[in-house]
């Protein structure tokens, strides 16, 4: 889908440069913070403080993202970890309701792997169950928060969620990215639609049921 040339250069230039100055001024205007959450991990749920996971990001090129953690490690007779709901602490649940567990993602935006506005960044082996549709979501840098998170967040099926990622991919501009950083501050304070009705975090994706052409 072509774009006008004010919102290419935005797609390609601006939004880059903006996540380089909002993503450095966040780092340093919320480190205080960064410490307390990172001591409040360290008592509750020991150590390491950081979950680190391998997610695929544009053009399905695969980083290392960032988070505070929010679950222990505990593990079953046979050595498996425990069910997310068993493991997810309600220390861990206050992290996830607030996004407090999502700060450590800055520094993933600072060094180019995300943005602050686009598609959430899923896991790996999610990669080969995308039809063409879907895939189109790894068009652009993942985000912070994006359009499917400011329209219910983990609360909505997957298809919903793919829907708006491409959609978003297909409308970047300034304006879009300003509503939707407004719309997410807001869900942060009401903290609505953090699990899905099923599941303690969401589902996992295994595969479309719909076809796109």
């Amino acid at each position: 889908m072509s774009v006008s040339n004010n919102s290419g250069i935005y797609r390609n230039y601006i939004k880059r440069l903006l996540d380089i100055i909002l993503s450095l001024i966040a780092i340093i205007g919320l480190s205080f913070l960064f410490l307390i959450v990172a001591f409040l991990v360290r008592v509750k749920l020991g150590s390491p403080v950081l979950f680190k996971q391998k997610r695929p990001g544009m053009n399905e090129k695969v980083f290392l993202m960032y988070k505070f953690r929010t679950m222990t490690d505990a593990r079953g007779v046979d050595g498996e970890l425990l069910p997310d709901e068993v493991r997810l602490t309600r220390f861990g649940k206050f992290l996830r309701s607030t996004s407090l567990d999502e700060l450590p993602e800055l520094f993933n935006i600072l060094k180019g792997d995300m943005s602050l506005v686009g598609p959430r960044p899923l896991l790996v082996q999610y990669l080969p169950l995308y039809n063409n549709h879907q895939k189109r979501r790894h068009e652009v840098r993942p985000g912070l928060s994006g359009l499917a998170q400011v329209n219910g967040r983990n609360a909505i099926d997957w298809e919903d969620k793919f829907q708006f990622d491409v959609e978003y991919v297909d409308n970047v501009t300034f304006v879009l990215d300003l509503k939707i950083i407004f719309l997410t501050v807001k869900k942060v304070f009401i903290r609505e639609g953090i699990s899905s009705e099923t599941a303690a975090t969401i589902e996992p994706f295994e595969g479309s049921k719909k076809n796109y052409q």
